[in-house]
């Protein structure tokens, strides 16, 4: 089995450690900062990620937002944007698994706006 990380771009604090080697400080601009949108990964995250995460995958905002929507419109789950950002990355082709290779995806919703997931609502 591998681990693989995802996050947005514009909130990317695990993927700038793990490719400096150490903890550092980074910009947050995302619509996923509410949940995913630390300016630095914490001692623990950053040794555990070091030592398990194969890679971090970044997605952009859009494919966030593209990912809550097909979540909601083909498979009826509501997601908050953090908790769809895996799912971005698979269904944006960020992340493209190997050939028969399986996948696992963890989908949250806790924090759900539905008058952003659904215009007009």
């Amino acid at each position: 089995m591998k681990v693989v990380g995802v996050e947005p771009k514009g909130s990317c604090a695990l993927h700038a450690a793990l490719a400096a080697g150490r903890i550092l400080d980074v910009d947050v601009n995302s619509i996923a900062a509410d949940s995913l949108g630390a300016r630095y990964a914490g001692r623990l995250v950053f040794d555990i990620a070091q030592a398990h995460v194969e890679r971090v995958v970044l997605v952009e905002d859009a494919a966030i937002r593209a990912a809550q929507r097909r979540l909601l419109d083909d498979y009826r789950i509501a997601s908050e944007p953090g908790g769809a950002t895996a799912f971005a990355a698979l269904a944006s082709g960020a992340y493209k698994p190997q050939p028969g290779e399986r996948v696992g995806v963890l989908l949250c919703g806790g924090n759900v706006d539905l008058r952003t997931l659904v215009p007009d609502a």
